[in-house]
């Protein structure tokens, strides 16, 4: 789902600039109030986990590319501002040291995988863990936050790309998109599972605070 340069209209691109500076300025103040020194270590397991999921790309319609998400397990086990926080970073190496995503597109990246891909995973597994109850909620919880916002980022970046004139909304909303919603099941599956072996493992860290 990487934008490369050259793709988006400096309108668009400016726009999601901003909008993504912003949320990841208001992320950065409250890890920096509220993170545990115990939460850094898993920031930073995480981040290896989604750096490396990340690079393993298939190029697809409009110059973009699917690829493993990572940003609901992140967001689900860190909080939302803290997950956004650990994609942007991800993003931000991938893109000046392998240059996997444009520099001018990275607010449109953050904004696809950290904010839709972080907050959102985060808030929808909130909403479906209470309302599904028994062994399987956190699975089933995992799974639909993965698979909704994987599908909902691709949206996203179709939209954008289609704004900018780089394929129609046909091709994007069918290829783009598509892809992403085969791909977004086998992110749930993974996310979902993984959750749930954690949740038996190790439930401190779900009980621990969210930022």
């Amino acid at each position: 789902m990487h934008i490369p340069d050259g793709f988006l209209t400096p309108p668009v691109w400016g726009t999601f600039d901003i909008v993504s500076g912003s949320f990841l300025a208001f992320g950065l103040r409250q890890v920096g109030r509220y993170v545990e020194e115990k939460a850094i270590p898993l920031m930073g397991v995480l981040s290896a986990f989604v750096f490396a999921a990340q690079m393993i790309n298939l190029p697809i319609a409009g110059g973009t590319s699917a690829h493993f998400l990572g940003a609901a397990l992140v967001g689900i086990l860190l909080g939302p501002w803290a997950g956004l926080v650990v994609i942007a970073v991800v993003l931000v190496v991938q893109c000046f040291l392998f240059q996997d995503g444009g520099l001018a597109a990275l607010g449109a990246n953050i904004f696809d995988m950290g904010i839709i891909g972080s907050l959102g995973s985060y808030w929808v597994y909130r909403l479906f863990v209470r309302l599904k109850s028994g062994p399987g909620a956190v699975f089933w919880s995992g799974f639909w936050a993965a698979w909704i916002t994987v599908f909902v980022s691709s949206v996203c970046c179709a939209m954008m790309l289609a704004i900018s004139g780089v394929v129609s909304w046909r091709v994007g909303l069918t290829v783009i998109s598509g892809v992403h919603a085969l791909l977004g099941l086998l992110e749930g599956i993974v996310t979902g599972t993984v959750l749930q072996a954690i949740s038996r493992s190790r439930p401190d860290l779900f009980n621990r605070p969210k930022i």
